[in-house]
């Protein structure tokens, strides 16, 4: 998965824009979203590195250094800046020192994204603008997503967050519709659950893993 097909980086501003509770505040969801992507970074051992993941273009070093790429942008985007000058994969950081360069980042995300002004002023993402609220919730669920993925490529068992989950599950299907996929939505088709499946299952499957 390279980061084209990121679900934070391919939909249009009007489907990415999630439904959001009057005077509801999503930073301390997206806040745990990142401290659980932190511990798993964390966790990530070095015989792990080479091995493949659900991404399928993606090792696990490439996905862990795409992570901190993206954390890097979340700061940048609360800056006011551009994402895309930060690129897709953070290539600067030597095997095993992913989570030295993600307390840093999130702590720089922690300080710009502070102002509770943040909600409202319209921020650049790199599929358009959206205020900082829906922003916050776009990559709530980018790092949930690539979290799984991380967990399941390192055989790691997160325990989910269920505010975390609720979050993201209330905004996939605005973001991602089921049909058609391929093209400006480039995931594999809707993944089939059961109804009593765990609320993870059921996230990851509807952007086209097997659960």
């Amino acid at each position: 998965m390279t980061e084209t097909t990121n679900v934070a980086e391919t939909v249009t501003a009007d489907t990415a824009t999630p439904a959001i509770a009057p005077g509801a505040d999503p930073r301390p969801d997206l806040a745990k979203a990142v401290a659980m992507a932190g511990r798993t970074l964390a966790a990530v051992r070095p015989d792990q590195f080479d091995g493949p993941t659900p991404c399928p273009e993606y090792t696990v070093r490439q996905l862990s250094n795409h992570l901190v790429a993206i954390l890097r942008r979340v700061a940048e985007i609360g800056r006011g800046g551009d994402p895309l000058s930060i690129p897709a994969i953070a290539d600067d950081i030597a095997d095993g020192d992913w989570s030295t360069a993600w307390d840093a980042a999130a702590r720089e995300v922690e300080t710009v994204w502070s102002p509770p002004t943040i909600l409202s002023r319209p921020l650049r993402l790199p599929f358009g603008t959206l205020p900082g609220a829906a922003a916050a919730i776009v990559y709530t669920t980018e790092f949930t997503l690539h979290t799984w993925d991380l967990a399941t490529a390192t055989g790691q068992r997160p325990s989910w967050d269920p505010a975390v989950l609720a979050v993201s599950l209330a905004a996939m299907r605005r973001a991602v519709p089921a049909e058609p996929r391929g093209g400006q939505v480039p995931f594999a088709a809707v993944v089939d659950t059961d109804a009593d499946a765990p609320d993870i299952d059921r996230l990851v499957a509807w952007y086209g893993r097997q659960p």
